[in-house]
């Protein structure tokens, strides 16, 4: 399969849009389907392009496409969705209080998100402390991003329609706070497009620079911000092309007429922007928020309505080599960080409740946004368990495999096949291939989506090898189909890619690979 991925890319195939490929027999019939009465264990992360796929393999009454009548039994490694009819391997903690939104609910005031649907889940779920509860006061516009399978032909989404709307949310002295997302320099960034990438840059710019004249027009007070780098560091030392999150640290800048002459605190990390619109609101800061107003002193004006602009994937970095954004036009920008308070803020590592050196991403960057606190996140959860041996003591795992060796069926386990993604680690894939070595389970076959995001270029392949060779070592697993990320995690109701990523699952549509023995 390595090799074959190799193929795919001298023929000008990549790994995020990558054809399915599955694994044959010498009759050139797949092998290692998803079938009737099948476990299959999802070990990806994050979880919210992951649902629409478990839906097609879940629900009894899914009507997107048509498909056989089969009963698969899906564990997931973290919870997806609470509807979803699976088990979950790592359930989420206590639910989260006292995040942002909740607190200006409980305040009685008005509230506003406005966010494209390419973003929508950053700025309604994981804003809102991991819930899809709709808070009293709080209103969310969501505006359509564009409908097209390459965002670098149209890199300045639907960011002028944002904008658009949020001005009239500004204009509304009813709402106090107003959170908007710019998705433009993270969505574009993940591609090795350089001219759409600074078009995206310069189109936040320009949004930004529309915002800020309404708000202080509405005497406003503007918070500008980011949840983690991206474009800032598009380039390796080599010069290779790196799309992916980083770890740079992000901007925050306050804008008002009344904060001109205030000082922000330095070290300071996504966790305190909470407590600092809290502050430009008037409101108390609750207990369960560990960080700390970013401005030095009180405040000598009456409360403020507030706007949070978070311009998604805006990096901070001085240096020019490799840097989109300073490569970028930005005039609202420059003039902003000369004129205005402005700070930075770790966004990555422990203080997005990530591991020790890990990039950034816009679930934990959202989340410790709006909790105000760290919160330790599902990898770290995983990591531990793996290290500390209680992953293999997993109840819904654990099910999952004692199922399929009792029932005499097989055991499918689907992730994404990457060293690092907010998506899942391949490590976690290598965990459930040797616990269901461990567990006996005498059929597990392998399913890989890749997807470049921070990786080497044409990486993918040195990652299908490591699959296969851990593999080959435990004797009982078999990786036996790979296919593009794009295909298989929509979060956009792109039921043709989902269609295309269920028939590579269960029916083996995709390119034969041979080289398996008949019988295998």
């Amino acid at each position: 399969m390595a090799e074959a991925v190799r193929k795919a890319y001298r023929a000008g195939q990549d790994d995020e849009q990558m054809e399915p490929l599955v694994m044959a027999d010498t009759s050139g019939r797949p092998i290692g389907r998803v079938q009737d009465g099948d476990y299959l264990v999802f070990a990806d992360l994050r979880g919210e392009r992951e649902i629409e796929l478990t839906q097609s393999l879940t629900e009894p009454d899914f009507s997107h496409f048509s498909r056989p009548s089969i009963c698969i039994h899906v564990v997931t490694m973290i919870e997806y969705d609470r509807t979803l009819r699976v088990r979950v391997a790592f359930p989420p903690l206590d639910r989260i209080r006292d995040a942002l939104p909740q607190v200006v609910a409980y305040h009685g005031l008005r509230q506003a998100k406005v966010v494209e649907t390419e973003k929508s889940v950053h700025l309604t779920y994981y804003l809102n402390g991991k819930s899809d509860e709709v808070l009293p006061g709080e209103e969310r516009i969501i505006i359509p991003s564009p409908h097209v399978s390459d965002y670098g032909s149209v890199p300045e989404l639907s960011a002028a329609q944002v904008a658009d709307a949020a001005l009239e949310v500004i204009a509304d002295p009813a709402y106090r706070l107003i959170t908007v997302n710019l998705a433009n320099a993270d969505v574009i960034g993940h591609s090795e497009n350089e001219w759409a990438i600074r078009r995206a840059v310069e189109t936040v710019d320009r949004q930004i620079g529309r915002l800020v004249d309404a708000a202080r027009t509405a005497d406003v007070a503007m918070v500008i911000t980011a949840d983690h780098g991206s474009v800032e560091r598009w380039r390796y030392p080599d010069g290779a092309i790196d799309t992916g999150h980083t770890d740079s640290p992000v901007p925050l800048m306050l804008v008002e007429s009344g904060l001109c002459a205030i000082r922000l605190r330095e070290g300071g990390a996504l966790t305190d922007v909470a407590p600092t619109v809290l502050h430009l609101m008037g409101l108390p800061k609750p207990a369960a928020m560990t960080g700390e107003s970013l401005i030095a002193g009180p405040l000598a004006h009456k409360p403020r309505r507030v706007l949070l602009l978070i311009a998604d994937g805006w990096g901070a970095r001085q240096e020019t080599w490799g840097n989109l954004i300073a490569a970028a036009e930005t005039p609202v920008m420059d003039v902003l960080a000369s004129q205005w308070p402005s700070t930075c803020l770790v966004a990555s590592g422990l203080a997005a409740g990530m591991p020790a050196g890990s990039v950034g991403n816009s679930e934990v960057g959202h989340l410790h946004i709006g909790a105000g606190r760290r919160l330790p996140s599902d990898r770290v959860r995983i990591d531990t368990a793996v290290s500390d041996g209680s992953f293999v003591q997993n109840s819904a795992l654990r099910w999952a495999m004692n199922g399929a060796r009792r029932d005499g069926t097989r055991l499918h386990l689907l992730g994404i096949v990457s060293f690092y993604s907010s998506h899942g680690s391949l490590e976690h894939l290598k965990a459930l291939m040797q616990m269901a070595q461990a567990e006996k389970v005498p059929q597990v076959y392998v399913h890989g989506m890749l997807g470049r995001r921070g990786e080497r270029p044409q990486s993918g392949a040195q990652y299908v090898q490591s699959l296969e060779d851990e593999a080959a070592r435990l004797g009982n697993s078999r990786l036996v189909s790979i296919i593009g990320r794009f295909w298989a995690l929509d979060r956009e109701r792109n039921w043709d890619r989902i269609e295309k990523s269920y028939r590579w699952l269960v029916q083996g549509r995709g390119k034969a690979i041979s080289g398996v023995r008949v019988g295998s």
